[in-house]
């Protein structure tokens, strides 16, 4: 994921995805999953996902700092990560 142009890991690792249920407003991961597979997901459900990523993946960033930050591709591309972020961790390995 390009932040002002800087390439940045972004993975939901089991501790990243804990810090995710925190913040939820909706209470669960699989609401947000649904939210998602349904279309409904919020900017707020796509930052979340992205804070979450982004920290899983080493970044030391807070959701403060990532409303300041150019993502490459903008908002089409940001919740197109946050989704492949969800997707990738409720997939099992192997499986298409």
């Amino acid at each position: 994921m390009l932040l002002d142009g800087k390439r940045h890991v972004a993975k939901l690792t089991l501790g990243a995805l804990a810090e995710l249920e925190a913040v939820l407003e909706a209470g669960s991961l699989i609401e947000l999953v649904e939210r998602f597979e349904a279309g409904r997901f919020s900017t707020r459900d796509v930052l979340a996902l992205l804070v979450a990523g982004l920290r899983g993946g080493g970044w030391q960033g807070t959701a403060a700092d990532l409303r300041t930050v150019e993502i490459g591709g903008g908002p089409v591309e940001a919740a197109r990560m946050a989704a492949a972020l969800l997707a990738r961790a409720f997939s099992v390995p192997g499986e298409a």
